[in-house]
């Protein structure tokens, strides 16, 4: 069922996405050669205590996964795609990386999502077009996110820059609703048709989330039973965004 937030929850969402993104910018600063996924994991944990806010993603349990999430923090490194687990196998970023830092956050009860993939010391200029791509197919989802508009406006959005530069569009894992609970209806595909799907009202609250593979679109879960890998072991990018709908254009709340 897709909920419409009230002036209340809005008002709360706008701290705790203001909130969120401070925190990840700082995960983003500590990125360099030689640091550890579980040190970036550990930070988080700090900050959210800090805040007074809880991590949404430690002990999640995702429908049809045989154990909840472990950590705080997703830290997903080239073919990993998404929910990369950083506190169990030791991972060490290296130059020439690429890694997503994604976390959910959990302020006053109320849910915000945000992602970003950022390189570890010089990259390929090849991995630079796919960062700098993906974070484009963000920002074109999220200005074709108007009410009045169909989800299908987001997904068809975010399909087009992805087809232009010839990357796998991933399929099987999507944008959502979100607020009252880590995934909420209705989902955001980051592929279709425009004009379809499910029309976009003022106070649904969504999290736009593309997904682009360096090869082609194939992926397959880790025998980690949380971590989602290219099958061609390409890299990955993934940059996401909560955001309100509004009677004009969508408002970024982790901005």
């Amino acid at each position: 069922m897709i909920t419409i937030k009230t002036k209340e929850d809005i008002a709360i969402l706008r701290e705790g996405g203001n909130r969120h993104a401070v925190i990840l910018r700082e995960l983003v600063s500590m990125v360099r050669p030689g640091i550890s996924a579980s040190e970036l994991n550990d930070h988080a944990v700090q900050c959210i205590a800090e805040c007074g806010d809880i991590a949404a993603f430690l002990d999640y349990h995702p429908y049809g996964a045989k154990r909840p999430y472990p950590a705080s923090l997703c830290v997903s490194v080239n073919d990993e795609i998404v929910h990369g687990i950083p506190n169990e196998n030791e991972k060490i970023l290296k130059v020439g990386d690429i890694v997503s830092i994604d976390l959910g956050l959990v302020h006053k009860g109320l849910f915000t999502d945000m992602a970003i993939t950022v390189p570890v010391g010089d990259i390929s200029s090849e991995l630079q077009t796919l960062l700098t791509a993906t974070k484009e197919a963000l920002m074109a989802g999220i200005k074709a996110a108007k009410g009045g508009k169909r989800i299908g406006d987001i997904s068809a959005a975010i399909e087009h820059i992805g087809i232009a530069h010839r990357y796998g569009i991933v399929q099987e894992l999507s944008g959502h609703g979100v607020g009252y609970d880590v995934h909420e209806d209705p989902y955001v595909p980051n592929y279709g048709p425009a004009g379809k799907g499910d029309i976009l009202r003022p106070g649904m609250v969504l999290a736009i989330e593309p997904i682009f593979n360096l090869g082609n679109r194939k992926i397959y879960l880790d025998s980690d039973g949380h971590t989602y890998r290219t099958v061609d072991g390409s890299p990955s990018a993934h940059f996401e965004h909560t955001v309100l709908i509004t009677t004009g254009g969508a408002e970024i709340l982790t901005q």
